[in-house]
């Protein structure tokens, strides 16, 4: 006998147990080994990470469509891991040295410090992965991998060596996004913009051959201006037409600097006139390099004045009282420079005006700190080239994105894409296979003796040092040690993401598993990172396998708290979806956010909709308990195409309709309308309509009909189980289990049983006789709720001038009729009653007499009023919405949610009319 309730915290482990222990998840099953074979890579969470509800999104989606196609037959691997998270991994570890007060990174050394991390992330690093499979995640779990284990690692290498050697990675100095506190480069996803107060400072500089004439410059960073080298004006401004070429002296330095025309300076901005510091702003970069102009970095890596002895800065400047000052901020904080900079201007009355200013400034989303644009030598990848190929893949639509819409996003980005730089100034990542001689060069090679059978051979071709010498220093490890150094940086995370989809299957081997399963079927990710990691994934696939990595990219949408806003711990609107689990159980929040999944639409999520799916569960578990009271056992040999009984027929040609609606919504990743086409046959189709039809039979006396209503239902909650396992695979793999203890025996997991294929069995006539049915009740029933009648008054129904089809179905199902409407009669006439509200029910009419049920007039007059004020609502919000003030001040989510309600008022005022429409026709 079942549970009176189903209580997913009892059930959920143990599933998950029977799951692993038959290997359900494991690709190149035995008898998969003919199947077709369907492949998705994980978006490997970072190791440091815990499941956030963009992962519970992206992941309950993954395993839809791993669980339908592994129930379609075909081979699955779902490839599971982590990724090491450089920075954020690194800090997670530096904190807890600081915390138990041991001594700091640099304190221990890079070996010691490594052995750490590898300690903490054994300890720690496995949590998000146990999260996961609490989720329900149908991974290969035999198979994960982690983007720093042994054979990623050498993928990493090969790739890092390959394209140096094709002249696609080199050395260079250019501005970097530079995290001083972190002291390293970051990535621009790592860069956050955050609406600062500040000022514009307006800058008087004077011309050098003629210093009473003055350009003033408007600048938010008056501490950079000590690296000026030009200032820069629009070429077609008539203020400064004349002045182009000539030079101003630098304020406070006395550096001699052009003014240069370029288009990069707009004419209504501030006074026209910017200051080009090409070392300090990734603008002016661009303009220096226009005009071939000096890049002078006068920050250290910490963000202090980088003064003194700086020869950059320095040259050409003569020396004197200003000169001394200006040396004095030499090691400052570069937001007490500013202060000392302006105050320096301000004595030599330099300072034009002062204006408040808001505007966005870059920081370090981890530090938290001002990011700084700074010049350093960093790796880059000349992308160029391997976006090229990327370009045409998609274009050739050799993968595809849906929303297809994406894809522009992804062609912008390629088409303008920049040098990526790959080096992170870290210690915990994929450390660069440089080596540097004596002299500065480099050498790269996959391992160290690789590095050093390069360098001595070119040494000693070069004649540096002899050929027994070179035999001295390979054989001696510590003259090995001091003669190559190693570099100290480590690579960008986003360049061993990038090669996720083949080097988790084996590569640089040509693993069978490789060759089986690359390419990948589909990518589920997030728009944000279609830069960081699908256009290099598609990069890295093309160049190294000369295939795109996968034929579907999907990009689902962001999940944003009930009222449409952002989740951020700052607004303290964060859902936990580890809590709701906890609370309601994994498949009441898979299927919410399935349900809610619409392409191309974010997710507005209220924990009420998560509580509401959990009842869904509830209702499902309670008709399974309805049927094994009522004896619906599953029969051997069942053939629902022999089906005699009305009931039974139209029962299973919904089921046939319920399933190729599914499968059609899922293959064309609409996830919301699988769930819809689900939820609507479960709850619905199957408990409101059938069970509640079936009741008459299945409590009558035993016989050939009873039988088959029986067998036919325990058949359709099999085909239910099946369809909704991929959305609820706990509720149901549990259903499945007690449903199978008795009839004939279960041939295994639920989750490696085959989908239904109900093709043909659509049964026209039984849909014309039941679904009339439902029809008719449903529109009564509809008609009760919105005329106010009392839930126990009975009411009369007239067919009127009703076809003879219909006038026999009526009378067959009178006693169902009167039972399911509340009806105390139904009656048949030419034409309707007087005082009666008329309903169309699949072209034919229908009257139910009010006349002594409700008060008409009363009625009436109710919905008047109610008609008002609805129409009230919507004026009031037309006015807020058409006010462009509103729409431009308030938050987004605001707006929308104003938006929304307008649409529901409108949708009642549609009801509401219809009603009064009604009530007039009766009156």
């Amino acid at each position: 006998m079942m549970e009176k309730t189903f209580t997913p915290a009892e059930v959920e482990a143990r599933i998950n147990d029977a799951w692993t222990a038959a290997e359900a998840f494991k690709a190149g099953r035995p008898d998969r080994a003919e199947a077709a074979p369907y492949t998705i890579v994980i978006p490997p969470p970072n190791v440091t990470g815990s499941l956030h509800m963009g992962h519970a999104l992206n992941n309950t989606l993954q395993d839809v469509l791993c669980r339908f196609e592994r129930m379609r037959g075909r081979d699955v691997l779902w490839q599971p891991g982590t990724d090491h998270a450089g920075i954020a991994t690194q800090m997670v570890v530096e904190r807890q040295l600081m915390e138990r007060q041991e001594p700091g990174r640099r304190d221990m050394g890079r070996e010691a410090f490594l052995k750490r991390v590898w300690a903490w992330k054994e300890q720690s690093g496995g949590t998000i992965v146990g999260q996961l499979k609490r989720l329900g995640a149908s991974c290969d779990w035999s198979r994960e991998r982690f983007t720093m284990d042994e054979g990623l690692s050498r993928a990493v290498l090969k790739v890092f060596v390959t394209l140096y050697r094709d002249g696609l990675i080199y050395k260079d100095k250019r501005l970097v996004n530079w995290d001083p506190k972190l002291g390293t480069a970051i990535s621009d996803l790592e860069v956050q913009q955050v609406e600062v107060k500040s000022s514009l400072w307006y800058f008087d500089y004077p011309l050098a051959d003629d210093p009473s004439i003055k350009i003033t410059v408007a600048t938010t960073r008056p501490e950079t201006m000590l690296g000026d080298t030009a200032v820069a004006v629009h070429p077609d401004d008539e203020r400064y037409k004349d002045l182009v070429g000539r030079e101003v002296l630098l304020p406070l330095a006395g550096r001699r600097i052009p003014i240069v025309a370029d288009s990069y300076s707009d004419p209504e901005k501030g006074t026209g006139a910017v200051k080009i510091t090409p070392a300090h702003d990734f603008n002016d970069f661009e303009v220096g390099k226009r005009h071939g102009l000096r890049m002078i970095n006068i920050l250290d890596a910490e963000a202090k004045m980088l003064l003194a002895g700086n020869e950059e800065f320095l040259a050409h400047l003569e020396g004197g009282a200003d000169l001394d000052e200006v040396l004095g901020l030499h090691g400052i904080d570069r937001f007490e420079a500013r202060k000392r900079i302006v105050a320096m201007m301000e004595a030599r009355g330099l300072v034009h005006k002062i204006e408040p200013h808001t505007h966005m400034v870059p920081h370090g989303d981890r530090s938290g700190v001002v990011i700084e644009p700074w010049l350093t030598d960093q790796w880059y990848v000349d992308v160029k080239p391997l976006a090229e190929r990327a370009l045409k893949a998609v274009r050739d639509e050799r993968t595809v994105f849906v929303p297809k819409n994406w894809e522009k996003v992804y062609f912008d980005w390629l088409e303008n894409i920049q040098p990526w730089c790959i080096s992170r100034q870290l210690w915990w990542g994929h450390q660069i296979p440089a080596w540097y001689g004596p002299d500065g060069k480099v050498f790269v090679a996959e391992t160290e003796d690789e590095a050093l059978a390069d360098a001595l051979a070119w040494y000693t071709e070069q004649e540096v040092i002899e050929p027994s010498e070179g035999i001295a220093i390979a054989e001696d490890p510590d003259r090995r040690a001091t003669f190559l150094t190693r570099d100290e940086d480590v690579l960008d995370t986003w360049f061993s993401s990038a090669l996720w989809p083949f080097s988790t299957l084996g590569w640089p081997d040509e693993t069978a598993i490789l060759k089986r399963h690359y390419p990948t079927n589909v990518l589920v990710t997030g728009f944000d990172i279609i830069f960081f990691w699908v256009a290099r994934m598609m990069m890295m696939g093309l160049y190294f396998r000369d295939e795109v990595p996968f034929s579907t990219v999907y990009i689902h949408a962001l999940v944003r708290d009930e009222k449409g806003a952002k989740m951020s711990k700052s607004k303290g609107n964060v859902i936990d979806p580890l809590e709701l689990i906890d609370q309601y159980g994994a498949d009441a929040l898979r299927f919410t956010l399935a349900a809610m999944a619409a392409q191309g639409r974010d997710i507005k999520l209220a924990t009420s909709r998560v509580e509401g799916y959990r009842n869904f569960a509830t209702k499902l578990w309670n008709a399974a308990r309805f049927c094994e009271v009522n004896g619906c056992a599953r029969v051997a040999g069942f053939d629902p195409a022999a089906s005699r009984e009305m009931l039974s027929r139209w029962i299973v040609g919904e089921a046939s309709r319920a399933v190729t609606e599914t499968t059609a919504a899922i293959e064309a990743y609409r996830f919301n309308e699988a769930a819809g086409a689900v939820y609507r046959f479960v709850w619905n189709v199957f408990c409101d309509w059938h069970l509640e039809l079936a009741k008459p039979v299945l409590t009558g006396p035993d016989g050939p009909a009873k039988d088959e209503i029986r067998a036919v239902t325990a058949w359709t909650l099999d085909v239910i189980l099946k369809l909704l396992h991929p959305f609820m695979p706990f509720v149901t793999e549990e259903l499945w289990r007690l449903t199978g203890e008795t009839g004939p025996a279960r041939e295994g997991l639920l989750a490696l049983a085959p989908w239904p294929q109900l093709e043909g069995l659509g049964d026209v006539e039984a849909e014309l006789e039941i679904g009339w049915l439902v029809d008719l009740v449903t529109e009564i029933r509809s008609v009760r709720a919105e005329m106010n009648v009392p839930p126990g008054a009975q009411m009369p129904l007239v067919l009127v001038a009703p076809s003879a089809d219909t006038r026999e179905r009526a009378v067959r199902h009178m006693d169902t009729l009167k039972r399911l409407a509340r009806l105390s009669e139904v009656g048949f006439a030419d034409a309707a009653p007087k005082g009666s509200v008329q309903i169309m029910v699949r072209g034919e009419a229908a009257a139910l007499p009010l006349a002594g049920v409700i008060d008409i007039e009363a009625e009436s007059a109710r919905l008047a009023k109610e008609e008002s004020r609805v129409a009230g609502e919507i004026s009031r919000l037309d006015a807020k919405l058409n006010n462009p003030s509103f729409v431009e001040r308030a938050p987004e989510e605001v707006v929308e949610e104003q938006r929304e309600k307008r649409e529901e008022y409108v949708a009642l005022l549609a009801k509401v009319r219809e009603a009064l429409a009604r009530v007039k026709s009766a009156a």
